[in-house]
C-alpha cells in the first residue's frame, strides 16, 4: 500500500503501469466487464497467451489517456477504481487539458500532440492480436460441433470465452472513435484559446489517427 500510495516508480514508458507491478492476468478482468451474460459459468477457461496478449493492448485504449501517468495506474490496470463504459464524455479530455497546470499553451499543445500519437502507435499491435484471437475463436466455434461427450459447463464457458474476445474488440472500437472526437473538441477549444501554428501539427497527428483507425474498422 506504501508503494501504491507514493506513486513512486509506478510508470513505465508513455505512463503505462511497469511490469514488474502487473501479473500475467492483470486485465483479465476486461473480458467480464465487456460481456456480461445473464449467468456466469461456474468455471472459466484459462486464458491464452495470445487472450492475454489482447487485453493488455487493449486496456491503455480503453483507458481515458489523462489517466496514464497518475498514481493510480496500478489500481486502473487492476480494474480496481470505477471506469465510465464505454467511454467517457467527449468533453472530459478538453476539460482535463485546460484544467491542468502549464507553464504555457505550447506544452499544452505537446500533450495533445503526444497522446494522439502514442494512440497511433497502439492501434497495430492491438487490431494484429485481435485478428490472431477472433481467427483461433472462429476455428473454437467450429471445433464444438465435434468435441465428444461435451458437458453443458465447457459449452457455456467456451462460448463465454468467444464472446469476451468479441466484446473487447468492440469496446475498443467504440472507445478510439470517441477518442478521436474528444481529441477534436479538445483541439478546437485550444484553438480559440490559444491559437497557434501548432494547431497544424495537431490536426495532421488527428487526422491520422482517424485514417489509421478507419482502416481498422473502428
Amino acid at each position: 500500500m506504501l508503494l501504491l500510495l507514493s506513486g513512486c516508480g509506478l510508470s513505465g514508458d508513455f505512463g503505462r503501469t511497469r511490469a514488474s507491478l502487473k501479473g500475467d492476468d492483470t486485465h483479465a478482468w476486461l473480458g467480464p466487464a465487456a460481456y456480461q451474460p445473464q449467468s456466469q459459468p461456474p468455471w472459466k477457461h484459462q486464458l491464452t497467451e495470445d487472450e492475454r496478449r489482447l487485453r493488455d493492448y487493449a486496456f491503455p485504449l480503453i483507458d481515458p489517456p489523462y489517466e496514464r501517468s497518475q498514481w493510480y495506474g496500478v489500481l486502473r490496470d487492476a480494474g480496481l477504481t470505477s471506469r465510465p463504459w464505454p467511454y467517457p464524455d467527449r468533453s472530459a479530455y478538453a476539460s482535463k487539458l485546460f484544467q491542468t497546470a502549464y507553464r504555457s499553451q505550447t506544452a499544452r499543445y505537446n500533450r495533445l500532440i503526444e497522446d494522439i500519437r502514442v494512440d497511433v502507435t497502439r492501434l497495430d499491435p492491438f487490431y494484429a492480436s485481435a485478428r490472431v484471437v477472433l481467427d483461433l475463436d472462429k476455428k473454437r466455434d467450429r471445433s464444438l460441433a465435434y468435441v465428444s461427450e461435451l458437458s453443458r459447463e465447457e459449452r457455456d464457458n467456451t462460448v463465454t470465452r468467444m464472446r469476451e474476445n468479441e466484446s473487447i474488440v468492440r469496446w475498443v472500437n467504440e472507445s478510439v472513435r470517441e477518442r478521436v472526437e474528444s481529441y477534436r473538441v479538445a483541439l478546437e477549444r485550444l484553438v480559440i484559446a490559444a491559437p497557434s501554428q501548432m494547431a497544424v501539427e495537431a490536426e495532421r497527428a488527428l487526422a491520422l489517427l482517424q485514417q489509421r483507425a478507419t482502416a481498422y474498422g473502428a
